[in-house]
């Protein structure tokens, strides 16, 4: 099977077609019209379709070449990133990345990507929504205080700005409960089993349900540790280069800091993370270590009550995933 390399940007996108010695271009708009012109070009022959992870302008692409039942990859920006070093790449365009990403589909073969549930894309819309929501919020807050100091204040601007901040606040509310009805529709166990870990709230919960499609994108909580960047790295050169315990910070990071606020709650009232972090507390590590290890060991729980569909017990580490 060969290797299609896709370029998305917002109003088009490259492709590499492979050739007997090299590839040949084309270039197509990113509208449904532009994508099913792309597929038709592609025919009968058997080929599989490799592209970046661009978020939303390359979401119909995928969903239109999968419901033409062509094989297609989406892989991390980073790994072709890395991949253009590897071929000490010095120049960057669109022509030559469609190109690496065929090379790189070619030499590394990455896995098949699964579409994810409309349930899952909208509370990805809704939390992309909450987030900007929330930058608003601040910075209306920000506005507030900062007239708080000035000797006259005028009436109507303040009262504007009163309004906007309710009705951002409103909207905060509304979007978090509408998150949670609709994480509850389609995953009600998986939101029931995660919630009896005490650490693990509604937010968390629905987070870490979107992050793993409901428990299904991942096998293992290490790789999905992996995955969201909580997982402790080790570098190791001669004698001179020797670093261990950093984390990579890979994927989603508003996923990253609310599990390390989990984790603030789960050192008080889980008594595995508490054991945890006193022990590691007890050896000299740092506190932020300490609480890496206690949000991997939160992760272990989510996948182990989601697996065995049951309720966690406190401190029951036969119920844990090791």
């Amino acid at each position: 099977m060969k290797c299609i390399g896709i370029d998305v940007s917002k109003l088009n996108f490259t492709v590499a077609y492979p050739t007997e010695n090299t590839y040949r271009l084309a270039t197509f708009d990113n509208d449904s019209k532009g994508i099913r012109k792309f597929i038709s070009s592609i025919g009968a022959c058997d080929y599989h379709c490799v592209l970046e992870a661009t978020g939303t302008y390359s979401t119909l692409l995928v969903y239109l070449i999968q419901e033409a039942q062509i094989p297609v990859s989406m892989v991390n920006p980073k790994q072709i990133n890395h991949f253009a070093k590897m071929m000490l790449c010095v120049t960057k365009t669109d022509n030559l990345d469609a190109k690496l990403i065929a090379m790189y589909g070619e030499k590394m073969k990455p896995a098949i990507y699964k579409m994810s549930s409309s349930t899952i894309q909208f509370l990805r819309q809704k939390r992309t929504l909450l987030r900007q929501f929330k930058k608003q919020l601040r910075m209306l807050l920000n506005v507030q205080e900062s007239f708080q100091v000035l000797p006259e204040i005028d009436v109507k601007a303040s009262k504007a700005l009163k309004k906007s901040i309710t009705f951002v606040e409103k909207q905060i509310k509304e979007l978090h409960l509408d998150m949670v009805l609709v994480t509850r529709a389609e995953f009600s166990m998986q939101l029931d089993h995660l919630k009896s870990i005490k650490g693990i709230g509604n937010g968390v919960a629905t987070a870490l349900i979107m992050a793993t499609g409901g428990f299904t994108y991942f096998d293992s909580p290490k790789k999905f540790a992996k995955y969201i960047g909580v997982c402790p790295s080790y570098q190791q050169s001669g004698t001179s280069i020797k670093t261990k315990g950093i984390i990579t910070r890979h994927g989603d990071p508003e996923l990253r800091s609310l599990l390390y606020i989990s984790s603030w709650s789960a050192i008080r009232f889980n008594a595995s993370c508490k054991e945890l972090y006193e022990r590691l507390k007890a050896k000299g590590k740092p506190s932020k270590v300490a609480l890496m290890a206690v949000i991997n060991k939160l992760l272990r729980q989510a996948f182990a009550v989601v697996i065995s569909k049951s309720d966690y017990v406190d401190n029951y580490a036969i119920g844990e995933i090791k």
